[in-house]
């Protein structure tokens, strides 16, 4: 398919994606919609996909088929489809906290599915926020702190396809199935899109390279719970249990 003068939103979110895509050696694919659009309807039907089905799906993710430039994004390929789920609800917050701006606020909280924060709260301390517990619906682990930074969490409870929450809608790209180490990623960055779009790739990565990924991008931190239970998060990440 091909889309002529593309909105420069969509052109931003794209570019954002694509360097991400990159960065992380493909564990982050805007291109994975054929790939949740079979795992869905299989999970429908209460079976697992058809082996030729997955391959074949399989074979129409890749990011690199996206061509793309102020003029003009292209996607190579009859069976491509792009899904911005991973990323447009930072993109949307990070909009917002640039209107507030243009307005003179200086103290706000922004949830769009993500959070986006400007400045303190108006009682002069950091924003609380809670990160949630994997395993108990209404529980938290925890909470963080922010202070201008923004913050997004991709987990296996908030779309499963299994009771045991080992098939779920993050996909990993190259293989088709749901990773196995962790329950959720938190990410605090500078923009929420980043966030957003971060959460998603390391927790398809895993501990070890999501870290380093981590680490690798100035102002991002990281919390991660494991699928038994255990905590893990760079230096950077605030956190009180």
């Amino acid at each position: 398919g091909r889309l002529a003068d593309p909105h420069p939103y969509l052109v931003e979110v794209l570019r954002t994606a694509n360097d991400l895509s990159e960065r992380s050696r493909g564990a982050f694919d805007v291109t994975v919609q054929p790939l949740w659009t079979l795992r869905h309807h299989s999970a429908m039907l209460g079976q697992e996909p058809d082996e030729a089905a997955l391959a074949q799906a399989l074979r129409n993710v890749d990011w690199r088929r996206i061509t793309l430039s102020d003029r003009k994004i292209e996607l190579r390929g009859d069976g491509t489809g792009i899904t911005l789920n991973g990323i447009a609800q930072g993109f949307a917050a990070d909009a917002v906290r640039r209107v507030l701006v243009t307005h003179g606020i200086t103290s706000a909280l922004i949830d769009t599915g993500e959070i986006g924060t400007l400045g303190v709260h108006a009682q002069k301390r950091d924003w609380s926020i809670g990160i949630k517990d994997p395993r108990e619906a209404e529980a938290f682990l925890g909470t963080t702190r922010l202070n201008g930074r923004c913050l997004a969490t991709s987990g296996d409870y908030e779309t499963f396809f299994s009771e045991d929450f080992k098939q779920h809608h993050l996909l990993d790209p190259r293989t088709g199935s749901s990773p196995a180490e962790l329950s959720s990623v938190s990410i605090a960055a500078t923009t929420a899109m980043q966030a957003d779009a971060l959460s998603t790739a390391v927790f398809i990565a895993g501990l070890e390279d999501g870290m380093e990924l981590v680490k690798s991008i100035p102002g991002a931190d990281a919390l991660f719970v494991t699928k038994q239970g255990r905590i893990e998060r760079t230096t950077g990440f605030p956190f009180s249990s």
